[in-house]
């Protein structure tokens, strides 16, 4: 048996305090374990590799809307296979940076192993046991696949085996209604296939506003096909060698029928935890596997610590990396920070892009009461750079409590969504999370930040921003 002083499983935001523990215990030996490869979800998965072949998708969407501003572009050819060959090159030689600075590392220990617990604080890995008393897990997350008749043997993409295409689907059926879901079907309809979406929520995009989802269909369905409320239960082969997804109408009970070339599932994701067996080591989890841990990072087991998707709260790399600060200041320095999920920002890269932070609306009435709540509301095109834009209906929203403006939430759909929340973000994360900065700060004239402000100052009760939007044809 190998005794060690830290062991980290899972090779994503967890290392962002190895630097830190290593500067204080310098003699310390580390044992770095991931059974993939090394980097983390976002990485060589995730978030990176996407948006890497997002970006081609949005340069098409922006080149086709020149049209409208008088500048007719034709796209003759889009060439897919460099497209996805350019993302595995840059992502590959990240992954392999980080392998060999792992590897080469006197003071640590690589596994490049599945880890589970035997016994508490002691793991197999490979043929090796090994063993801490202070042990980090950060073992991510993996597609959910529902439980769909034939599935396996019919094959489908998942939002991992999808980055290994190297030949575009002529059609493809996205099951599920997410941001993953969403994402994909944008980058595939820009590169030219026949896309359809299916989602078995009554609403796309459920985490966002009505008005966001509302919106995003309208604009989204220019592109592909969005199915909501029905529940795929099946999945074919066909003589031609095609696929077939059937689904049913959760209301009617209707059942339709798609035929594609391929099948992509991007249903959620669920826990690893049912490979690490942490029931051995004390660890409990909750009814669907993810691992518990309390306000301070800390798991059911004294010395064992989580963050990330594992813990399954909220499955975004830069709360992950937020995580890792606090875990750092708590496991390293022996402080008691509580981690902060008051303000947790999102974004989804489609056209148009789509962000938000902190409370929608139905939550802030809930925890204050409708007559507490007023909300600010612009559209892009009633600005200057909105305008010159040639865009329509795109908006912002902003949800803060009366009297103080206490900024309690907001939500953006349109060009450059995931940068203009980022100001709302900031002053969320301020002592007073007051809105006052945005009133006394000059914004520059004429740019999109300008939406933003316009909506601090275009402040109305809840009643009445429902009938701007009735009067805006947005709900």
């Amino acid at each position: 048996m190998k005794e060690y002083d830290l062991i980290i499983i899972g090779t994503g935001s967890a290392m962002n305090i190895l630097n830190g523990f290593l500067r204080r215990n310098p003699n310390a030996k580390v044992a770095v374990i991931d059974k993939d490869e090394p980097g983390g979800i976002c990485l060589t998965r995730g978030c990176i590799p996407t948006k890497i072949i997002l970006y081609p998708a949005e340069i098409i969407r922006i080149s086709e809307h020149g049209k409208n501003l008088g500048i007719n572009v034709e796209i003759t050819d889009v060439d897919f296979e460099f497209i996805m060959n350019r993302m595995r090159n840059l992502i590959n030689r990240d992954i392999e940076q980080i392998r060999q600075g792992l590897m080469s590392a006197d003071f640590i220990d690589y596994y490049p192993e599945v880890a589970t617990f035997i016994e508490p604080y002691t793991l197999k890995v490979g043929n090796e046991i090994i063993k801490s008393e202070f042990i980090i897990l950060c073992t991510g997350s993996r597609p959910y696949i529902p439980p769909i008749e034939n599935i396996n043997e019919v094959g489908y993409l998942t939002s991992r085996t999808a980055l290994k295409l190297t030949q575009l689907p002529e059609s493809i059926v996205i099951v599920g209604g997410g941001y993953i879901a969403a994402e994909f079907g944008h980058f595939f309809s820009a590169m030219g296939a026949k896309v359809t979406i299916v989602g078995r929520n009554p609403r796309f995009l459920p985490q966002e506003e009505p008005e966001v989802s509302r919106l995003a269909v309208k604009e989204l369905s220019k592109y592909m096909n969005i199915i909501t409320n029905h529940e795929v239960i099946a999945a074919e082969k066909t003589k031609n060698g095609t696929k077939k997804v059937i689904a049913r109408n959760k209301d009617l009970n209707e059942v339709i029928t798609i035929e594609v070339q391929e099948i992509m599932i991007a249903a959620g994701r669920q826990s690893n935890s049912d490979l690490l067996m942490p029931e051995n080591s004390e660890i409990k989890t909750d009814e669907k596997g993810w691992i518990i841990g309390n306000e301070y990072l800390e798991t059911t087991k004294q010395g064992i610590w989580c963050i990330g998707d594992a813990n399954g709260k909220y499955l975004f790399k830069h709360v992950a990396n937020h995580e890792s600060e606090v875990l750092f200041y708590n496991a390293i320095l022996g402080k008691r920070v509580k981690v902060d999920y008051h303000a947790v920002p999102h974004a989804v890269f489609t056209y148009p892009e789509i962000a938000g932070v902190g409370m929608r609306e139905d939550d802030a009435i809930k925890t204050l009461g409708k007559e507490n709540v007023v909300i600010g509301f612009q559209k892009y095109e009633n600005t200057g750079k909105g305008e010159a834009m040639g865009i329509k209906d795109y908006f912002v929203k902003i949800i803060l409590e009366k009297g103080s403006h206490k900024i309690l939430g907001a939500h953006i759909i349109g060009p450059y969504a995931s940068i203009l929340i980022q100001e709302v973000i900031n002053l969320m994360y301020t002592q007073t999370e007051s809105s006052e900065p945005i009133y006394r700060g000059m914004h520059i004239h004429p740019s999109l930040s300008e939406v933003v402000q316009r909506a601090f100052y275009n402040i109305m009760d809840v009643d009445y921003y429902h009938h701007v939007l009735q009067q805006n044809g947005l709900e």
